[in-house]
């Protein structure tokens, strides 16, 4: 429990550790993304399949992370004037996790039923998942310099704005390559859903990175 003797600075550098931890946890899960796409290139069915379990895992640490997020929040209270934004910054990346889940399954499904995707398109998935990954890795920097003072904040909370937009270039221009292929219908839906988390992911991350800004206003 928070004591009334601590400072609200004192409780917004263990709110911003703790939003942090999430964070690391949400990075970890990402950077497999590419990883596992590797793996569908390669056709590679055994480790995209453990690949998938480490991912599961790994979602799983992020959703207790954000519960104990939750939870110190609320021990905090009015204390912290900003809780909101801590709040909102936690569930805003932990999604993130989430749709790196449902990419990662649906690979593992498309290799398991052995249908046929492009190396074209492979290539394309695989380069949509780096720059997705980027834009994560930039969300972390974001975090990392919010203790530096509000310009910082926002010159990298603009470098993730900048990184999603190449991925919304990169996932506009692949969708188009993929309704417009020859694929089965069920391997069609199911890269289609793919494209979808990953511009998602991309999304969720300049969410946060929009309430990063409002956090290094009150740090």
């Amino acid at each position: 429990m928070v004591l009334p003797a601590e400072t609200e600075e004192r409780v917004k550098r263990k709110a911003l550790n703790t939003c942090s931890d999430n964070l690391r946890k949400v990075v970890d899960v990402s950077r497999k993304i590419p990883q596992i796409i590797e793996y569908f290139s390669s056709g590679d069915k055994e480790n995209a399949k453990k690949l998938l379990v480490e991912i599961r895992e790994g979602k799983a640490a992020v959703v207790e992370s954000r519960r104990m997020v939750s939870q110190e929040l609320a021990e905090i209270g009015a204390i912290l004037i900003s809780r909101e934004d801590f709040l909102r910054f936690t569930n805003l990346s932990s999604e993130i996790a989430d749709f790196s889940e449902g990419i990662a399954f649906y690979l593992t499904e498309i290799m398991e039923h052995d249908w046929v995707v492009s190396a074209d398109i492979k290539t394309d998935l695989a380069n949509l998942s780096s720059a997705v990954l980027d834009v994560v890795l930039k969300l972390r920097e974001t975090m990392m310099v919010l203790n530096y003072g509000s310009q910082k904040a926002l010159e990298r909370a603009k470098d993730v704005e900048t990184a999603e937009s190449i991925v919304d270039e990169l996932y506009r221009v692949l969708t188009i390559k993929v309704l417009s292929s020859k694929l089965d219908t069920p391997v069609l839906f199911l890269l289609r859903d793919i494209l979808q988390m990953l511009e998602n992911s991309a999304d969720k991350a300049e969410d946060a990175a929009d309430t990063a800004r409002m956090l290094s206003m009150v740090m």
